[in-house]
């Protein structure tokens, strides 16, 4: 029996690495995860798993859905260890951002790690509020 895909958000700065940039690029690798329970989460993510990509700082909104390709592996920036990546790529952009004010005015969003957690970089989203952010960004999940 095949594993149930599990749903993700990670946060990057646009000045950093936008959407954009995933979508030139075609995939990536998740690096400079500094956070034991950031780590934990990415070494969590299995092939397929969908990923909300959050633009943070700047806009702090949800623009687009991404998909693992490549499950946890040593992070190629550091020789430390203890630090892991997994690859990226780019399934679709949402029609619309959702802002994190949106998120935290949802019954059914506000209660997100995003918004319980709000310094980790890749946290775990469940199913329903995956679905809730596709449907305020008018974005279908095919």
């Amino acid at each position: 029996m095949a594993r149930a895909r599990s749903y993700w958000l990670v946060k990057s700065e646009p000045f950093k690495y936008a959407w954009d940039e995933l979508v030139k690029d075609g995939s990536t690798y998740w690096d400079g995860v500094r956070n034991y329970t950031a780590r934990n989460n990415l070494q969590a993510m299995k092939k397929n798993d969908r990923v909300l990509y959050y633009h943070s700082n700047e806009g702090k909104e949800v623009v687009g859905i991404a998909k693992v390709v490549r499950e946890s592996y040593p992070d190629p920036t550091t020789s430390d260890e203890r630090w892991v990546v997994v690859d990226l790529a780019p399934v679709k952009p949402l029609k619309e951002p959702v802002t994190l004010a949106t998120i935290k005015a949802d019954a059914t969003l506000k209660k997100m790690e995003l918004v319980r957690q709000s310094r980790l970089s890749v946290v775990p989203v469940e199913k329903t509020q995956f679905e809730r952010i596709l449907k305020l960004g008018k974005t279908s999940s095919r």
